[in-house]
């Protein structure tokens, strides 16, 4: 009996810690958005775009070392999500597609940020 009331106290702190965290991460305009994020090529699509005003499908692809037909596919959901925007142009009869972060993208990743840095917190707290 004594066992189980010092196994339970002291995993009160840890739930308490990640309930914190889970409410601190709620964002009502993200919706199912957020999870859009959690995929490596999304994520890192993402964070590249984060650090760039915009980027190519030719730079993001090498970046991401993946197939075209997979950095399309990401890219769409992203786009049709409303996280980034994708523009066509020629340049010497060569078509080129840019890849920018939209002010919701901008707002979705930050959030995004903020969850994994307090989910790193909460666990790493003694």
């Amino acid at each position: 009996m004594a066992k189980a009331a010092v196994k339970a106290s002291i995993a009160q702190p840890a739930t308490k810690r990640l309930r914190a965290v889970a409410g601190a991460v709620v964002d009502s305009e993200a919706g199912d958005s957020a999870r859009l994020l959690y995929d490596r090529i999304r994520l890192g699509l993402m964070s590249a775009l984060s650090v760039n005003a915009s980027m190519s499908f030719a730079e993001l692809k090498e970046l991401l070392d993946t197939t075209d037909g997979n950095l399309s596919k990401h890219a769409r959901r992203l786009e049709d999500a409303g996280l980034i925007v994708c523009t066509k142009a020629f340049a010497d009869r060569v078509p080129r597609t840019q890849f920018s972060l939209t002010p919701k993208g901008k707002r979705s990743f930050a959030q995004h940020l903020k969850h994994m840095e307090a989910l790193i917190a909460a666990t790493r707290s003694e």
